[in-house]
């Protein structure tokens, strides 16, 4: 069915998942100008649903507006990746071990990290490392602690494409997930809350070397 004759909510989420793509892959580059009007003769809709979609996106982190610029795909510098990895470090390892002992679905998070690994696309390998880590704290109890880490999960993956442009580590991270459901299967809270705290903390080390044009 052409976009044009999509109910506007359609529209609008038709337009939020193709610009999410292409961020996540680096189709369009950080600082990159989103023009309404060129969005709306690209996907063959009015300029209302493509601004809806410009805010959905803003709201989850990936695009900034200006009243000068317009909107643009997000920059990732080291002050916005040491500031989202921090808060992480604060909440994701207590709502991991909550989670771990109330139960976690360990079946699912397999499932995600088995996508991950089977994945060619950038895009998808971060959509199931996300997955990944939402099944880890999603059942800790706690729903403000909950979306709170659901509100820092795209801009995590922005800065993960970012980093991985200049040097790919998803072996690394899939040896870390691993050990992190290992713990989680043995019903271990306290190792995996650990695990988790050092995988956020040395991605941080590698984004924020990677993000600052460091060599390793």
């Amino acid at each position: 069915m052409p976009s044009s004759f999509l109910p506007p909510s359609s529209r609008t989420g038709l337009v939020v998942e193709a610009l999410r793509r292409s961020i996540l892959t680096g189709e369009l580059p950080a600082g990159q100008a989103l023009v309404e009007t060129e969005l709306a003769r690209r996907f063959g809709i009015s300029k209302t649903p493509v601004r809806e979609a410009l805010k959905t996106l803003v709201g989850a982190g990936l695009v900034t507006m200006s009243e000068y610029k317009g909107a643009t795909v997000r920059v990732v510098d080291e002050e916005m990746a040491r500031s989202v990895f921090d808060v992480r470090s604060l909440l994701e390892p207590v709502a991991v071990a909550r989670t771990v002992e109330r139960g976690l679905d360990v079946e699912l998070a397999q499932e995600a990290l088995d996508r991950a690994s089977a994945s060619m696309d950038e895009a998808e390998r971060s959509m199931a490392n996300r997955d990944f880590h939402q099944l880890l704290y999603s059942n800790c109890g706690n729903r403000l602690l909950v979306d709170m880490l659901d509100g820092l999960r795209e801009q995590t993956a922005l800065i993960s494409v970012n980093a991985w442009t200049r040097h790919a580590s998803w072996e690394t991270e899939a040896a870390e997930h691993a050990e992190i459901l290992d713990a989680a299967r043995k019903s271990d809270a306290g190792r995996a809350a650990e695990l988790v705290l050092d995988h956020i903390r040395t991605f941080e080390v590698r984004a924020v070397e990677q993000i600052g044009g460091k060599k390793r």
